[in-house]
Protein backbone atom coordinates (compact mmCIF):
# COMPACT_ATOMS: atom_id res chain seq x y z
CA UNK A 1 0.00 0.00 0.00
CA UNK A 2 2.84 2.09 0.78
CA UNK A 3 4.53 1.54 -2.52
CA UNK A 4 1.49 2.53 -4.43
CA UNK A 5 0.82 5.81 -2.17
CA UNK A 6 4.75 6.58 -2.96
CA UNK A 7 4.31 5.85 -6.65
CA UNK A 8 1.40 7.40 -6.74
CA UNK A 9 2.66 11.03 -5.68
CA UNK A 10 5.84 10.26 -7.73
CA UNK A 11 3.31 10.11 -10.71
CA UNK A 12 1.59 13.47 -9.66
CA UNK A 13 5.09 15.55 -9.45
CA UNK A 14 6.15 14.10 -12.64
CA UNK A 15 3.08 15.05 -14.43
CA UNK A 16 3.12 18.41 -12.67
CA UNK A 17 6.76 18.65 -13.71
CA UNK A 18 5.98 17.43 -17.70
CA UNK A 19 3.23 19.99 -17.69
CA UNK A 20 5.08 22.81 -16.55
CA UNK A 21 8.11 22.40 -18.68
CA UNK A 22 5.29 21.87 -21.70
CA UNK A 23 3.75 25.53 -20.32
CA UNK A 24 7.43 26.46 -20.16
CA UNK A 25 7.93 27.60 -24.15
CA UNK A 26 4.47 28.92 -23.85
CA UNK A 27 5.10 31.52 -21.53
CA UNK A 28 8.13 32.10 -22.67
CA UNK A 29 7.12 33.11 -26.55
CA UNK A 30 4.20 35.41 -24.34
CA UNK A 31 6.96 37.07 -22.99
CA UNK A 32 8.36 37.70 -26.17
CA UNK A 33 5.81 38.73 -27.59
CA UNK A 34 5.20 40.92 -24.84
CA UNK A 35 8.78 42.69 -24.89
CA UNK A 36 8.74 42.61 -28.69
CA UNK A 37 5.69 44.76 -28.89
CA UNK A 38 7.09 46.84 -26.02
CA UNK A 39 10.18 47.41 -28.30
CA UNK A 40 8.29 48.84 -30.96
CA UNK A 41 6.20 51.00 -28.94
CA UNK A 42 9.13 51.95 -26.97
CA UNK A 43 11.48 52.40 -30.35
CA UNK A 44 11.76 56.17 -31.76
CA UNK A 45 12.20 57.89 -35.02
CA UNK A 46 15.39 58.09 -36.00
CA UNK A 47 15.78 61.35 -35.84
CA UNK A 48 16.42 63.03 -32.85
CA UNK A 49 16.95 66.73 -33.17
CA UNK A 50 16.66 68.94 -36.22
CA UNK A 51 18.80 72.72 -35.77
CA UNK A 52 18.95 75.65 -38.22
CA UNK A 53 22.69 75.53 -39.74
CA UNK A 54 24.81 79.29 -39.04
CA UNK A 55 28.15 79.89 -40.50
CA UNK A 56 29.78 77.92 -37.67
CA UNK A 57 28.18 74.45 -37.62
CA UNK A 58 27.28 72.78 -34.26
CA UNK A 59 29.17 69.30 -33.88
CA UNK A 60 29.24 66.44 -31.57
CA UNK A 61 31.86 64.58 -29.47
CA UNK A 62 34.72 64.02 -30.78
CA UNK A 63 34.06 66.96 -32.98
CA UNK A 64 34.43 70.63 -31.81
CA UNK A 65 32.59 72.28 -35.02
CA UNK A 66 32.39 72.72 -38.76
CA UNK A 67 32.68 75.78 -40.88
CA UNK A 68 31.23 75.96 -44.49
CA UNK A 69 32.78 78.11 -46.67
CA UNK A 70 31.09 78.63 -50.08
CA UNK A 71 32.49 82.10 -51.74
CA UNK A 72 32.20 83.41 -55.26
CA UNK A 73 35.45 84.84 -55.26
CA UNK A 74 36.15 87.07 -58.69
CA UNK A 75 39.07 86.77 -60.97
CA UNK A 76 42.23 87.69 -59.83
CA UNK A 77 44.92 90.15 -60.32
CA UNK A 78 48.66 90.37 -60.38
CA UNK A 79 48.53 89.30 -56.85
CA UNK A 80 46.04 86.64 -56.65
CA UNK A 81 43.57 88.60 -54.78
CA UNK A 82 40.57 90.22 -55.70
CA UNK A 83 40.73 93.55 -57.79
CA UNK A 84 41.16 96.42 -55.65
CA UNK A 85 37.94 98.19 -56.43
CA UNK A 86 36.33 95.25 -54.77
CA UNK A 87 37.95 95.60 -51.67
CA UNK A 88 36.21 99.20 -51.22
CA UNK A 89 33.69 99.13 -48.23
CA UNK A 90 35.12 95.83 -46.54
CA UNK A 91 36.50 95.92 -42.82
CA UNK A 92 39.54 94.51 -44.02
CA UNK A 93 41.48 92.15 -41.97
CA UNK A 94 38.38 91.64 -40.26
CA UNK A 95 35.77 90.73 -43.09
CA UNK A 96 33.40 88.58 -42.63
CA UNK A 97 30.23 89.92 -44.15
CA UNK A 98 29.00 88.04 -47.96
CA UNK A 99 29.48 91.37 -50.32
CA UNK A 100 29.89 90.96 -54.02
CA UNK A 101 29.47 87.25 -53.46
CA UNK A 102 32.46 86.63 -51.31
CA UNK A 103 34.48 87.76 -47.85
CA UNK A 104 38.03 88.32 -47.33
CA UNK A 105 38.42 86.81 -43.96
CA UNK A 106 41.71 87.61 -41.81
CA UNK A 107 43.14 88.52 -45.49
CA UNK A 108 44.00 91.89 -46.80
CA UNK A 109 45.25 90.92 -50.69
CA UNK A 110 44.25 88.15 -50.87
CA UNK A 111 41.63 86.23 -48.96
CA UNK A 112 42.11 83.25 -46.35
CA UNK A 113 43.37 83.32 -43.02
CA UNK A 114 47.26 84.38 -42.42
CA UNK A 115 49.71 83.19 -40.11
CA UNK A 116 48.00 81.77 -36.74
CA UNK A 117 48.72 79.21 -33.79
CA UNK A 118 47.02 76.14 -32.73
CA UNK A 119 47.27 73.43 -29.93
CA UNK A 120 45.16 70.67 -28.83
CA UNK A 121 42.95 69.58 -32.12
CA UNK A 122 43.03 68.65 -35.71
CA UNK A 123 42.15 70.31 -38.43
CA UNK A 124 40.20 68.70 -41.21
CA UNK A 125 39.87 70.26 -44.18
CA UNK A 126 37.73 69.18 -47.24
CA UNK A 127 37.90 71.77 -50.36
CA UNK A 128 35.16 70.84 -52.72
CA UNK A 129 35.66 73.87 -55.24
CA UNK A 130 39.28 75.92 -55.30
CA UNK A 131 42.63 75.97 -54.39
CA UNK A 132 43.95 76.60 -50.84
CA UNK A 133 47.79 77.30 -50.19
CA UNK A 134 48.92 75.95 -47.00
CA UNK A 135 52.40 76.66 -44.91
CA UNK A 136 52.73 75.91 -41.45
CA UNK A 137 55.94 77.03 -38.56
CA UNK A 138 57.49 73.55 -39.00
CA UNK A 139 58.06 74.57 -42.62
CA UNK A 140 55.97 72.53 -44.48
CA UNK A 141 53.92 73.68 -47.50
CA UNK A 142 51.54 72.94 -50.04
CA UNK A 143 48.58 73.95 -52.26
CA UNK A 144 45.59 71.77 -52.61
CA UNK A 145 41.86 72.05 -53.62
CA UNK A 146 39.43 70.60 -55.78
CA UNK A 147 38.21 66.98 -53.95
CA UNK A 148 41.70 66.85 -51.48
CA UNK A 149 41.81 66.72 -47.94
CA UNK A 150 44.31 68.33 -45.72
CA UNK A 151 44.52 66.71 -42.57
CA UNK A 152 46.62 68.57 -39.32
CA UNK A 153 47.31 67.54 -36.00
CA UNK A 154 47.78 70.65 -34.04
CA UNK A 155 49.37 68.76 -31.22
CA UNK A 156 51.85 70.62 -28.67
CA UNK A 157 51.59 73.47 -30.61
CA UNK A 158 52.09 74.93 -34.75
CA UNK A 159 51.47 78.32 -36.81
CA UNK A 160 49.68 77.58 -39.94
CA UNK A 161 48.16 79.74 -42.68
CA UNK A 162 45.21 78.89 -45.00
CA UNK A 163 45.21 81.43 -48.27
CA UNK A 164 42.55 81.34 -50.90
CA UNK A 165 44.75 83.01 -53.90
CA UNK A 166 42.56 83.81 -56.81
CA UNK A 167 44.89 81.69 -59.21
CA UNK A 168 42.43 82.21 -62.83
CA UNK A 169 43.12 85.55 -64.23
CA UNK A 170 40.62 85.04 -66.74
CA UNK A 171 37.21 83.30 -65.32
CA UNK A 172 36.10 83.50 -61.64
CA UNK A 173 37.91 81.55 -59.05
CA UNK A 174 34.76 80.03 -57.15
CA UNK A 175 35.57 77.93 -53.36
CA UNK A 176 33.95 75.95 -51.26
CA UNK A 177 35.50 73.87 -48.26
CA UNK A 178 34.12 72.33 -45.25
CA UNK A 179 36.84 72.83 -42.27
CA UNK A 180 36.46 70.48 -39.14
CA UNK A 181 37.60 70.75 -36.14
CA UNK A 182 38.08 67.23 -34.55
CA UNK A 183 39.89 66.62 -31.00
CA UNK A 184 42.63 65.72 -29.43
CA UNK A 185 42.38 62.88 -26.33
CA UNK A 186 44.22 64.63 -23.15
CA UNK A 187 47.32 61.52 -23.67
CA UNK A 188 47.63 63.04 -27.67
CA UNK A 189 47.11 66.77 -26.85
CA UNK A 190 50.82 67.65 -26.59
CA UNK A 191 52.48 65.18 -29.32
CA UNK A 192 54.61 66.49 -32.54
CA UNK A 193 52.51 68.80 -35.35
CA UNK A 194 51.67 66.15 -38.01
CA UNK A 195 50.59 67.53 -41.82
CA UNK A 196 49.19 65.07 -44.06
CA UNK A 197 47.59 65.39 -47.63
CA UNK A 198 44.17 62.80 -48.80
CA UNK A 199 44.73 63.83 -52.59
CA UNK A 200 41.09 63.15 -54.34
CA UNK A 201 42.51 60.72 -56.72
CA UNK A 202 42.96 58.30 -53.23
CA UNK A 203 39.35 59.08 -51.58
CA UNK A 204 36.75 56.07 -52.41
CA UNK A 205 33.86 57.59 -54.30
CA UNK A 206 30.58 54.84 -54.44
CA UNK A 207 27.61 55.61 -57.62
CA UNK A 208 24.80 53.62 -56.11
CA UNK A 209 20.96 53.44 -57.83
CA UNK A 210 17.93 53.23 -56.61
CA UNK A 211 15.41 50.79 -58.07
CA UNK A 212 14.13 53.42 -60.24
CA UNK A 213 17.97 53.71 -61.03
CA UNK A 214 18.23 57.40 -59.58
CA UNK A 215 22.04 57.78 -58.38
CA UNK A 216 23.26 58.79 -55.00
CA UNK A 217 27.03 59.16 -54.99
CA UNK A 218 29.01 58.75 -51.37
CA UNK A 219 32.48 60.44 -50.88
CA UNK A 220 34.20 58.23 -47.98
CA UNK A 221 36.21 61.30 -47.06
CA UNK A 222 37.61 59.99 -43.42
CA UNK A 223 36.69 56.05 -42.31
CA UNK A 224 35.34 53.44 -43.74
CA UNK A 225 32.09 52.82 -45.18
CA UNK A 226 31.35 49.35 -45.44
CA UNK A 227 34.12 47.79 -47.17
CA UNK A 228 35.48 51.13 -48.80
CA UNK A 229 38.18 52.79 -46.32
CA UNK A 230 39.54 56.33 -46.59
CA UNK A 231 43.58 56.74 -46.95
CA UNK A 232 44.57 56.21 -43.12
CA UNK A 233 44.49 59.05 -40.42
CA UNK A 234 47.13 60.55 -39.19
CA UNK A 235 49.48 58.51 -36.65
CA UNK A 236 48.04 60.37 -33.30
CA UNK A 237 43.97 61.43 -34.45
CA UNK A 238 41.53 59.62 -32.23
CA UNK A 239 40.20 58.64 -36.12
CA UNK A 240 43.30 56.55 -36.58
CA UNK A 241 41.81 53.90 -34.44
CA UNK A 242 39.09 52.08 -36.03
CA UNK A 243 36.73 51.31 -33.05
CA UNK A 244 36.58 54.75 -32.70
CA UNK A 245 34.26 54.63 -36.07
CA UNK A 246 34.89 58.42 -36.99
CA UNK A 247 34.09 59.02 -40.29
CA UNK A 248 32.80 61.95 -42.76
CA UNK A 249 30.97 61.38 -45.81
CA UNK A 250 29.63 63.28 -48.34
CA UNK A 251 26.54 62.52 -50.07
CA UNK A 252 24.78 63.93 -53.12
CA UNK A 253 21.42 62.30 -54.39
CA UNK A 254 19.74 63.11 -57.93
CA UNK A 255 16.71 64.12 -57.79
CA UNK A 256 13.71 62.20 -56.33
CA UNK A 257 16.61 59.60 -55.48
CA UNK A 258 16.27 57.21 -52.91
CA UNK A 259 19.11 55.86 -50.68
CA UNK A 260 19.75 53.64 -47.40
CA UNK A 261 22.66 54.60 -45.14
CA UNK A 262 23.56 51.72 -43.04
CA UNK A 263 23.50 52.06 -38.92
CA UNK A 264 26.43 52.70 -36.91
CA UNK A 265 27.81 50.92 -33.67
CA UNK A 266 25.99 51.98 -30.64
CA UNK A 267 27.54 54.86 -28.95
CA UNK A 268 28.80 56.69 -31.95
CA UNK A 269 27.59 60.09 -32.23
CA UNK A 270 25.94 61.14 -36.19
CA UNK A 271 25.15 63.81 -37.57
CA UNK A 272 23.79 64.50 -41.18
CA UNK A 273 24.22 68.31 -42.37
CA UNK A 274 22.09 69.31 -45.35
CA UNK A 275 23.48 71.90 -46.96
CA UNK A 276 22.42 72.28 -51.02
CA UNK A 277 18.74 70.92 -51.74
CA UNK A 278 15.21 71.17 -50.80
CA UNK A 279 12.76 68.55 -49.65
CA UNK A 280 14.73 66.13 -47.87
CA UNK A 281 13.41 63.24 -45.98
CA UNK A 282 14.74 61.19 -43.58
CA UNK A 283 12.64 58.33 -42.38
CA UNK A 284 9.69 60.53 -44.14
CA UNK A 285 10.85 63.37 -41.62
CA UNK A 286 11.38 66.18 -43.49
CA UNK A 287 14.64 68.25 -43.18
CA UNK A 288 14.97 71.58 -44.20
CA UNK A 289 17.41 72.83 -46.19
CA UNK A 290 20.74 74.36 -44.19
CA UNK A 291 19.92 72.02 -41.18
CA UNK A 292 21.44 69.31 -38.90
CA UNK A 293 19.86 66.23 -37.64
CA UNK A 294 21.52 64.35 -35.24
CA UNK A 295 20.07 60.87 -35.45
CA UNK A 296 19.93 57.40 -33.88
CA UNK A 297 23.56 55.78 -34.55
CA UNK A 298 21.50 52.16 -34.55
CA UNK A 299 19.04 52.59 -36.61
CA UNK A 300 19.57 52.74 -40.74
CA UNK A 301 18.46 55.83 -42.68
CA UNK A 302 16.41 55.88 -45.67
CA UNK A 303 17.16 59.26 -46.92
CA UNK A 304 13.98 60.26 -49.59
CA UNK A 305 14.86 63.46 -52.27
CA UNK A 306 12.76 66.16 -53.68
CA UNK A 307 13.10 67.10 -57.10
CA UNK A 308 16.46 68.47 -57.02
CA UNK A 309 19.85 67.76 -56.39
CA UNK A 310 20.85 67.52 -52.31
CA UNK A 311 24.06 67.24 -50.65
CA UNK A 312 24.57 66.33 -47.30
CA UNK A 313 27.57 66.26 -45.47
CA UNK A 314 27.69 63.41 -42.38
CA UNK A 315 30.21 63.52 -39.61
CA UNK A 316 29.96 60.55 -37.07
CA UNK A 317 32.38 59.10 -33.95
CA UNK A 318 32.77 57.79 -30.75
CA UNK A 319 32.71 60.61 -27.90
CA UNK A 320 35.93 61.32 -26.21
CA UNK A 321 34.05 61.98 -23.01
CA UNK A 322 36.61 64.45 -21.42
CA UNK A 323 36.25 67.85 -20.47
CA UNK A 324 37.02 70.62 -23.00
CA UNK A 325 37.95 73.87 -22.49
CA UNK A 326 38.58 76.17 -25.40
CA UNK A 327 39.86 79.44 -26.10
CA UNK A 328 40.05 80.81 -29.41
CA UNK A 329 42.99 78.72 -31.18
CA UNK A 330 43.83 76.31 -27.89
CA UNK A 331 41.45 73.29 -27.27
CA UNK A 332 42.99 71.94 -23.86
CA UNK A 333 41.10 70.27 -20.92
CA UNK A 334 41.25 72.59 -18.34
CA UNK A 335 41.80 76.72 -18.07
CA UNK A 336 45.50 76.11 -16.69
CA UNK A 337 46.27 74.28 -19.40
CA UNK A 338 45.13 76.75 -22.21
CA UNK A 339 46.80 79.96 -19.86
CA UNK A 340 50.15 77.61 -20.09
CA UNK A 341 49.79 77.10 -24.05
CA UNK A 342 49.35 81.46 -24.19
CA UNK A 343 52.49 81.70 -22.23
CA UNK A 344 54.12 79.34 -24.27
CA UNK A 345 52.86 81.17 -27.98
CA UNK A 346 54.24 84.25 -26.78
CA UNK A 347 57.58 83.00 -25.61
CA UNK A 348 58.49 80.32 -28.39
CA UNK A 349 56.04 81.23 -31.24
CA UNK A 350 55.38 77.41 -31.48
CA UNK A 351 58.77 77.72 -33.40
CA UNK A 352 58.46 80.84 -35.01
CA UNK A 353 57.69 81.66 -38.44
CA UNK A 354 59.75 80.18 -41.67
CA UNK A 355 57.86 82.36 -44.30
CA UNK A 356 58.74 85.60 -46.41
CA UNK A 357 54.50 86.76 -45.25
CA UNK A 358 52.40 85.51 -42.97
CA UNK A 359 49.69 85.81 -45.59
CA UNK A 360 52.01 83.05 -47.97
CA UNK A 361 51.17 81.99 -51.31
CA UNK A 362 52.79 80.22 -53.12
CA UNK A 363 53.94 80.74 -57.52
CA UNK A 364 50.68 80.85 -59.34
CA UNK A 365 52.30 78.62 -62.10
CA UNK A 366 53.06 75.89 -59.33
CA UNK A 367 49.95 72.38 -59.46
CA UNK A 368 48.97 71.08 -56.53
CA UNK A 369 51.83 69.60 -53.82
CA UNK A 370 52.57 69.04 -50.90
CA UNK A 371 56.36 69.71 -48.97
CA UNK A 372 56.54 68.06 -46.05
CA UNK A 373 58.86 69.28 -42.38
CA UNK A 374 61.56 66.50 -43.64
CA UNK A 375 61.54 67.95 -47.40
CA UNK A 376 59.79 64.98 -49.00
CA UNK A 377 57.38 66.36 -52.08
CA UNK A 378 54.60 64.99 -53.28
CA UNK A 379 53.33 66.58 -56.32
CA UNK A 380 49.71 65.91 -58.32
CA UNK A 381 49.01 67.28 -61.72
Amino acid sequence: MKNQEERRGFLKKASIGLTSLAAMPLLGFDRYKENKMSENKEKKHPVKKIKALGFQWETQDPFLFCVHHDDKFPKGNEKMGPDTELLKGRHIGQDFIIKDGFRMYHGKEVPGFPGHPHRGFETITVVREGMVDHADSTGAAGRYGNGDVQWMTAGKGVQHSEMFPLINQDKENPMELFQIWLNLPKKNKMVAPHFKMLWNEDIPVLNTKDQNQRETMLEVLVGKYQENAAPTAPPNSWAHQEENNVAVYNIKLAPNAKFTLPATKQGVNRTLYYYVGNHLQINAQEIPNYHAAEVDETQELILQNGAEESRVLVLQGKPINEPVVQHGPFVMNTRQEIQEAFEEYHKTQFGGWPWPKYDQVHDRTLGRFAKHEDGTLEEKS
